[in-house]
């Protein structure tokens, strides 16, 4: 007679995975001390916007009478009515015009220039191009200020808005070229190669192939480079000098002087000021995202 032995298994222990940082989930923690740090950072940020808005919306007599951190019993828009007629209007066109034609011509030579770069890295020309890019970098816009105004003044082109695209553009362009020449080098390629084998030349591989999946790149840089061009100071204060030609920050300081102590007529004018940024922003946002998911996700 054959007997058969069986032997009872125990239930084995189930261990749950360990998470990213090697600790199970009922070991993390909370870090409380980042969550403080982040509302204190957003309270720093919130109120002085907050103190912005609701100031603006007061009338000039009870600024002085009323705290400062509570909205106004009865707001009124006469502020925002005395700026738009006091020739806003015509600050906001040159700061539009300004803008465009710097950030266009720039982001474009830069996207060109950064293909040129990548693709023909192996050519000392362009090595030398991107080495003069990167030193661009380095040398900030204070320190160029009176080479630049006597350079405008032997173009015949003082107290124009032509003064203030051509600096914008030349600035704009080392910091474009860099982010541009690393994101394009983030492109397989093998991507260039099938270009080449199926006959096409370089200009139609830029413009078919690098710009569709460097889109992403090139909305961050034009988003950036109309940020820093719309809020200058320093170079339409140097470069021009007519009422006609001045920029919406250089409109701030005279709406600054010209109203005197009439602190909410100047943060009406900065509230006006600062909306383009914030539909900028909005819109350019929106389009990074689609533009990730048009570049990549194909």
């Amino acid at each position: 007679m054959t007997t058969t032995l069986t032997k009872t298994r125990r239930p084995q222990k189930v261990t749950r995975p360990a998470g990213p940082h090697g600790l199970r989930p009922t070991a993390r923690r909370r870090n409380w001390l980042g969550g403080l740090a982040g509302w204190l950072w957003l309270a720093v940020v919130a109120v002085p916007l907050y103190w912005t808005l609701i100031t603006s919306l007061k009338d000039r007599s009870r600024y002085y009478a009323s705290n400062p951190l509570v909205p106004s019993a009865d707001p009124t828009l006469d502020n925002y009515r005395m700026v738009v007629e006091s020739d806003f209007l015509q600050y906001f066109v040159n700061s539009v015009v300004v803008t465009a034609g710097a950030v266009i011509p720039a982001v474009l030579v830069s996207f060109m220039a950064a293909y040129a770069i990548v693709r023909g890295w192996r050519m000392r020309v362009l090595r030398a191009m991107n080495g003069l890019f990167l030193m661009g970098l380095a040398i900030p816009l204070q320190a160029t200020v009176i080479p630049v105004y006597l350079i405008i003044i032997k173009l015949h082109l003082y107290d124009s808005l032509t003064a203030l695209i051509l600096p914008s553009i030349a600035f704009a362009i080392p910091l474009s070229v860099l982010v541009l020449a690393n994101f394009i080098r983030d492109v397989p390629k093998e991507l260039f190669d099938s270009m080449r084998v199926d006959g096409a030349t370089e200009w139609t591989t830029l413009w078919r192939l690098a710009a569709p999946l460097t889109r992403p790149a090139i909305l961050t840089v034009s988003i950036f480079n109309a940020l820093t061009i719309w809020n200058g100071f320093l170079l339409p204060l140097v470069l021009t000098q007519s009422p006609d030609r001045r920029t919406l920050p250089l409109a701030l300081w005279t709406f600054q002087g010209q109203y005197g102590v009439n602190v909410p007529a100047v943060l009406a004018a900065v509230v006006l000021t600062t909306l383009p940024v914030l539909v900028l922003y909005a819109f350019g946002r929106r389009q990074l995202l689609s533009g990730l998911t048009a570049g990549f996700g194909r």
